[in-house]
């Protein structure tokens, strides 16, 4: 392994970019919560990984990227995915370099520019953008089957006026066959308030009289076009959102169950341990827990 910069110095300012209230409250919020998740080594001999959540903001609302992983692959073929996979051994402290490493392979996304990695300084011929700026990395989560997953929020902001965040992502990004089918992204507040995600009218009733909300914030959500309900990507007959509950008596929980969510999207369906770690992350981000009918966990 090369040599590795400690990832608290990569930690980007927000104070240059230009962010409505909203924004810049939430990339805040998670920015505060620093590297949780920074040593692993305390978990081996887990099978250690880490996943990318990256943000960015289309018409005024956050959304994060997505993949749905290819029907070839062995494990959770076909399932909606963060961009991350495996620690390689000697990465414990270094789960930034992970969740970049696998981002580029999986959907060709460059590394931070600020960020000095290993997996960069080894390969030197990789693409790199000063508009990728690192916010945190969470505390770990479990798998039910064991692997413990570290989650690294980073926020990819617009390279010019004339080119947004999307606008990028559309001109970059490309899915690697093996690995992955589909490219998408959702809103991240709908993996707490169903309401942002079904009644645009809600977005009315924000004090925030920024310039940069107004006018977009009230139409931003009607954009959203998700799957066809009844359709392979949503054969359920709730209409965004439903849930199930499942025996694990072997986890470290009261009850032994352990609630699977499904969230409606614009493509596959976010479920499971992905579901979670954005359920999680929203309720960082906006300072709210799950509002009904989601309920996090499982009665007890």
């Amino acid at each position: 392994m090369g040599s590795v910069t400690p990832i608290e110095s990569s930690i980007s300012s927000l104070d240059n970019l230009q962010l409505d209230s909203k924004t810049r409250q939430a990339l805040q919020k998670l920015q505060d919560q620093g590297f949780e998740g920074r040593d692993l080594s305390s978990y081996l001999p887990r099978r250690l990984a880490s996943v990318l959540v990256l943000l960015y903001s289309q018409a005024g609302i956050l959304r994060v990227l997505l993949t749905t992983r290819s029907k070839n692959l062995r494990s959770h073929p076909g399932e909606t995915a963060l961009p991350g996979g495996r620690v390689d051994e000697g990465e414990e402290k270094d789960t930034v370099s992970t969740a970049f490493r696998e981002a580029n392979e999986e959907v060709n996304l460059p590394y931070p520019s600020s960020a000095s990695t290993s997996a960069i300084s080894e390969t030197p011929i990789v693409p790199s953008t000063s508009h990728i700026h690192i916010l945190c990395a969470l505390t770990p989560h479990v798998a039910p089957w064991g692997i413990v997953i570290t989650p690294v929020i980073a926020y990819l902001s617009s390279p010019s006026p004339t080119e947004p965040a999307q606008t990028f992502l559309e001109l970059t990004l490309r899915a690697n066959p093996s690995e992955v089918d589909r490219i998408f992204a959702h809103p991240l507040e709908a993996m707490v308030d169903l309401e942002r995600l079904t009644n645009p009218e809600a977005e009315n009733n924000d004090d925030d009289d920024d310039e940069l909300e107004d006018p977009v914030r009230k139409l931003r959500l009607r954009t959203v076009k998700l799957v066809e309900k009844g359709s392979d990507d949503w054969p359920y007959d709730e209409e965004y959102y439903n849930f199930a509950d499942f025996d694990f008596p072997r986890l470290d929980n009261p009850s032994g169950v352990v609630r699977l969510h499904r969230f409606r999207s614009t493509a596959s369906p976010i479920e499971g341990l992905t579901a979670n770690i954005l359920m999680r992350v929203a309720t960082i981000a906006y300072g709210k827990p799950p509002a009904p009918p989601i309920e996090p966990s499982a009665p007890k």
